[in-house]
């Protein structure tokens, strides 16, 4: 394996695989805080040409964390289809980006390789791409999931009404969500981040909700995004709950930090099937972003892109419904401006897609980044037009309990006849059903939000 190049009549050379993916990488000012980043373009370029003729069988032998100390790389190692896999070990990674861009290669032979793909060989592909690639492969890269409505199929863009309260205020969440839906938002998910994380909170607000969606008959999901350990007391305390949720990270240490292991992730999922609400097959939600590994020293000196592909790793042993890059939220010290976290929404979604995940993308910045309301809009319509699965609604944007930027109820509808684009044929029909909208336009009812009855 060689991990060397000649540039211009300079040698560079590597230590490790993990030491070319970092330095390949993109500017990101995480990878500068963890002193990992290329020393400057023309060593960039050198760890990228050294990363071209890595095969996929080397980037397999050699994940950023060791099998030994880690029990997300053991996951994604004695998961892996050997039959898949053995359709691409002979690629550089170079050749899998060619076979990936080429036209004739469809999505459905994407997804018959992807269970053979590790979260490295997701990365290291992505390293070697522009922005206009990442979107070409991932609008290929369909993913199709059910819980109460059918998300993933092409042509269609969904959204996660997100109707936060700072003080968990249930009529206030309610209101807020009643006025997402009239706008035609929330076919993903009624997704509730709770400023109370009690099981006794979780599933006040969960009933709420609940009562509200059976009035109306909205085809939708539900989730309170409270700890999985809070989720699970809350079941027990038998409130609905169409999905489950819970952050990831990429390592085994970074998801000690949040509390959670395999083991517990496993446990919920069972105890889901047995009690959950939602009718179909798939009904886990995970949430992600890069640098969350690195805030809690527990990167292993790998880069962030790498580490979130593998969180993507972790996630599709569930099956989930939902899978979110929370892009921005983070904050600067991981991606600093506009082009960085632009440049991750992107990637994110397309390591996301190409590992087989319905990936969504919370398009998103906190105040302290340098990013503008024009630069994320231009993100929300260059993920949609990648055939990102679902993004963000908020009211106005501008979430009052977290605070953050985002996506808002007005966007939505906008970049769906932008793109022509529809939610999910479950929920289509309701929004057009009570009015709110007459195909891609607005219905009569637009933005009423007396059409959605209280419980």
């Amino acid at each position: 394996m060689r991990l060397s190049s000649n540039i211009r009549g300079v040698a560079y050379t590597f230590a490790s695989v993990t030491e070319v993916l970092a330095k390949a990488n993109p500017p990101k000012s995480g990878d500068d805080l963890a002193g990992i980043s290329a020393r400057d373009e023309v060593e960039r370029v050198a760890a990228r040409a050294v990363l071209a003729h890595l095969t996929m069988h080397e980037l397999r032998e050699n994940p950023v964390v060791p099998y030994e100390v880690d029990a997300i790389t053991r996951l994604a190692e004695d998961s892996l289809s050997e039959t898949s896999f053995q359709a691409v070990r002979h690629l550089t990674v170079g050749q899998f980006r060619e076979w990936l861009l080429d036209a004739r290669t469809s999505g459905g032979l994407i997804r018959s390789i992807s269970p053979g793909l590790t979260p490295e060989m997701a990365a290291g592909v992505c390293k070697l791409m522009s922005n206009l690639d990442l979107m070409t492969v991932s609008s290929k890269c369909e993913v199709v999931v059910r819980a109460n409505s059918t998300l993933g199929l092409p042509g269609r863009l969904s959204s996660r009404v997100q109707p936060n309260h700072p003080t968990d205020d249930v009529q206030g969440i309610l209101l807020s969500m009643r006025e997402g839906l009239s706008y035609g938002c929330g076919d993903a998910v009624i997704g509730v981040n709770p400023a109370t994380d009690t099981a006794e909170s979780t599933a006040e607000i969960l009933k709420a909700i609940d009562a509200v969606l059976k009035k109306n008959n909205c085809p939708t999901q539900h989730c309170v995004l409270s700890h999985v350990r809070v989720q699970m007391r809350a079941l027990d305390l038998g409130c609905p709950m169409d999905l489950m949720f819970q952050s990831l990270s990429g390592t085994e240490a970074g998801n000690r930090a949040f509390g959670i292991d395999i083991a517990l992730i496993d446990e919920a999922y069972d105890q889901m099937k047995k009690m959950g609400t939602a009718r179909g097959p798939n009904f886990m939600y995970f949430e992600t972003g890069q640098g969350s590994a690195l805030s809690s020293a527990a990167h292993h000196g790998a880069d962030q892109v790498t580490l979130e592909a593998r969180c993507y790793g972790f996630a599709r042993r569930y099956k989930p419904f939902l899978v979110n890059t929370v892009v921005g939220f983070i904050g600067p010290e991981y991606l600093e401006d506009g082009p960085q976290i632009s440049r991750a929404g992107l990637e994110d979604h397309f390591m996301g897609k190409l590992l087989g995940l319905p990936m969504g993308c919370d398009a998103c910045f906190t105040y302290h980044s340098s990013m503008g309301q024009d630069e994320l809009e231009n993100l929300k319509v260059l993920l949609a037009a990648a055939g990102c699965t679902y993004l963000m609604s908020l009211p106005v944007g501008d979430d009052i309990m977290l605070n953050y930027q985002s996506t808002s109820y007005h966007d939505i509808p906008s970049v769906r006849r932008l793109l022509g684009k529809r939610p999910t044929p479950e929920f289509d029909a309701w929004l057009n059903q009570l009015g709110i909208m007459d195909g891609l336009s607005p219905g009569e009812r637009f933005g009423d939000s007396r059409v959605i009855r209280p419980a």
